[in-house]
């Protein structure tokens, strides 16, 4: 297959250094506002530690347990990034079947939708028992609970391709699966980039999700563990970097998307 039917867009110009430090100065300065809104709160309502503890006394857990958190932090954050990774699979598996093979989609999507309106912690038991306690499961569920956005977003940007683009690669001879590979695909990545974006930010849900219903580790697993011994500080503690965990996948998959996604990417 030659390059004559390949589509490589004109990347965007890299963004300059100030944009990049503003940016950095706008998340540096919500933290803040956050934070002086929280020990606001503390100090206005005369909050007891074990309602609402003071930020502080939130950051001296941290450093008091930090190689527990860290411990359990590396478990939560392998199930992120393998869930994701499993239902990202998964969802361009089943948006290529449903534009590969018409007949399928009637069949698959509301099997799809289906699996969707199932709340996640009805079928976390199940999965605790098929798959155990282990991080099989917290994978499992992380994976089911994005590969939705994944697929639809996947399947819109194949099936919205330009028709200039097909018509052109038609008259040409290319064949199915070359309008696929070098036409399709790369015209969806954009529309897929903005279901990563989606999957990002809840593929932790479906994890600690998991944690809570049954595990010996994780950081859901230590924020139930604290919350039963009355220990809210260290609930906290977890809870923040479980945010902060959060936050930073989102912003290198951004990151990663703009540099392998240029076009389209804004």
């Amino acid at each position: 297959m030659s390059d004559k039917f390949r589509i490589t867009p004109k990347p965007h110009q890299k963004e300059n250094r100030n944009a990049s430090l503003h940016s950095a100065l706008r998340i540096v300065v919500s933290f803040v506002v956050i934070l002086g809104l929280w020990q606001a709160v503390v100090v206005v309502f005369a909050m007891p530690t074990f309602i609402l503890p003071a930020p502080l006394d939130v950051f001296e857990k941290l450093l008091q347990r930090r190689e527990v958190l860290f411990k359990h932090t590396l478990v939560t954050g392998a199930e992120i990034v393998l869930g994701l990774f499993l239902g990202l699979f998964m969802g361009l598996f089943f948006a290529l079947q449903m534009l590969l093979f018409k007949p399928i989609k009637r069949w698959l999507l509301p099997i799809l939708i289906a699996s969707q309106a199932i709340p996640v912690f009805a079928i976390a038991p199940l999965l605790m028992i098929w798959l155990g306690y282990g991080i099989a499961s917290k994978i499992v569920m992380a994976a089911i609970i994005i590969f939705f956005p994944v697929t639809t977003c996947c399947y819109d940007g194949l099936r919205n391709t330009p028709l200039g683009y097909l018509d052109l690669v038609k008259t040409m001879g290319a064949t199915k699966w070359q309008r696929l590979r070098h036409i399709q695909f790369p015209a969806s990545l954009p529309t897929l980039a903005s279901g990563i974006r989606v999957a990002v930010v809840i593929a932790p849900i479906g994890a600690v999700a998991g944690e809570w219903v049954g595990s010996s580790e994780g950081l859901g697993y230590l924020m139930l563990q604290a919350n039963a011994r009355m220990m809210i500080d260290e609930m906290f503690a977890a809870l923040l970097i479980l945010s902060l965990l959060s936050v930073s996948l989102y912003f290198v998959t951004d990151r990663l998307l703009k540099k392998f996604i240029p076009w389209g990417v804004s």
